[in-house]
């Protein structure tokens, strides 16, 4: 069964929905914070708001679309127990959900869900939740617990897909719209399978219709991109997992129907601006947010003069984020802003030639952040990988000028070879 399959149709998704959900959800969700971010606010000469779902009961706003979902439960339903897919935060929302409801439920998650994660699961739910590890994303937790739900008549808890989950998700909107009265120019809100931007944004749709509504999908999972150009779901072939909790290859027909009058626009960010943004994040403001999180920051730089004296809320979605990944944040920061590079240098086996090398092609504030080399005994050269860690990205064409003029051999490494992606 395809992840694109439609939806249950028979409960359409209407705005009503939301407010019916925002009262449902009191005492259930927390009422998170929208605050003023006065580094953005600075940066872009504008009043730049954080509705911070990080600080949600289970540092994500997916809670709410769950347990929406979760509360409409038969008798018999809850007898049976419930099955479904999560990247990680999906999850947390339902084992919450299923420990506070006391129903039973199995939750498929990639085996790729980063370790923190999976342990908040099994903290939520407690004893009414059990975790299947299975694939390498998303589509293919989705398919397993499909394929369960089937064959143990279990109500199938979608991620997104869902009206009623759609509904949970808008109360996101719906608190935004009473926490700021002014009117608001841009909301922009992360994009991974559609549930957020199609409930909060619709509400906004009806509630307030001058705001522009921006879309955010990392640009190595683009699929509402992709489905919007189709006018159909489409399925990619390959995305990049790294944000995990944005990373979908097929977003739903419901979601889709909802995005196209919702969305003004859905932009792409590249990874390694999203990592730059959650180090921002936490060096200036003290935040944690996971990559999803941070991609409705990360659009800020796409607008640029637009944003100057506008109102502009971006929804900060999540917090769960595992801290042993930020060896790779970084990383993936540093090789976007242009200051980490890697080559491939042959060096001639003689006495003195890395000496050279330091001496006379190092800038003076160049960093080696990486040397493996092995002598190779009966020729006259060997190579060598070397990671260079720059202070300025402009500080790259003095450095291969030298080395160029030092009549070395080598290759700048390109962020699409197997080498590299090895490396990061």
């Amino acid at each position: 069964m395809s992840l694109s399959q439609k939806t249950n149709m028979s409960q359409t998704f209407n705005v009503q929905m939301v407010d019916e959900a925002r009262e449902a959800l009191r005492g259930i969700v927390k009422e998170t914070p929208l605050i003023r971010n006065r580094g953005l606010s600075e940066k872009y000469g504008a009043k730049v708001f954080l509705k911070r779902e990080d600080l949600q009961v289970v540092r994500s706003y997916k809670l709410r679309g769950a347990y929406n979902r979760m509360r409409s439960l038969t008798p018999a339903e809850k007898k049976r127990g419930i099955v479904c897919a999560s990247a990680g935060n999906h999850a947390q929302g339902v084992a919450f959900s299923c420990a506070a409801l006391e129903v039973r439920g199995t939750i498929f998650m990639p085996r790729n869900t980063p370790r923190q994660k999976i342990d908040r699961v099994h903290a939520l739910g407690g004893k009414y939740v059990e975790v299947e590890l299975t694939g390498d994303a998303f589509d293919e937790a989705y398919e397993a617990s499909r394929k369960m739900s089937e064959a143990k008549r279990m109500a199938f808890v979608h991620p997104f897909n869902d009206p009623l989950v759609i509904a949970g998700q808008g109360t996101v909107g719906a608190e935004i719209l009473e926490q700021l009265t002014e009117p608001i120019d841009y909301l922009v809100v992360p994009v991974g399978g559609g549930g957020l931007i199609s409930g909060t944004g619709s509400y906004f749709k009806a509630k307030s219709p001058k705001t522009v509504v921006l879309g955010v999908e990392p640009e190595g999972a683009p699929a509402m991109y992709k489905a919007l150009k189709a006018g159909k779901p489409v399925t990619l072939d390959k995305i990049d997992t790294f944000v995990d909790g944005a990373a979908v290859k097929t977003v739903g027909d419901l979601t889709l129907s909802l995005t196209k009058k919702a969305a003004d626009d859905v932009l792409l960010v590249p990874e390694g601006k999203v990592c730059q943004e959650m180090i921002t994040l936490y060096q200036r403001d003290g935040i944690v947010a996971e990559p999803a999180g941070a991609l409705s920051v990360a659009a800020l730089d796409e607008l640029g003069p637009k944003l100057k004296g506008k109102t502009v809320v971006c929804v900060l979605s999540g917090g769960n984020n595992d801290i042993s990944r930020y060896p790779e944040v970084i990383e993936r920061s540093l090789v976007y802003q242009g200051l980490k590079h890697y080559f491939m240098i042959n060096f001639s086996q003689r006495p003195g030639a890395l000496r050279s090398f330091l001496d006379e092609a190092l800038g003076p504030s160049d960093d080696i952040t990486l040397f493996e080399y092995t002598k190779k005994n009966n020729r006259e050269n060997g190579p060598a990988l070397i990671g260079i860690e720059l202070t300025k990205k402009e500080h790259l064409a003095p450095l291969l000028k030298r080395m160029d003029k030092l009549g070395m051999s080598y290759e700048l490494l390109a962020t699409d070879s197997p080498i590299f992606r090895f490396l990061i």
